[in-house]
């Protein structure tokens, strides 16, 4: 799924997604819509089990 995606789906995750933007320079919301959860974690070396484990407490909350 690409950002997109998943913010369509689970409006919340907006959230989580823009605790990376300082981190990585820009607004992964803006600029990585089209991108998933995982070529963002590449394209930026962040901790993928770490986004992913924060997006899924934020839709399971």
């Amino acid at each position: 799924m690409t950002l997109l995606d998943i913010v369509s789906i689970y409006p919340a995750t907006e959230a989580v997604f823009k605790t990376y933007d300082e981190q990585v320079g820009e607004c992964l919301c803006c600029q990585r819509l089209f991108e998933t959860v995982e070529q963002i974690g590449e394209r930026y070396k962040l901790d993928l089990a770490e986004i992913l484990e924060k997006l899924n407490a934020t839709v399971t909350d």
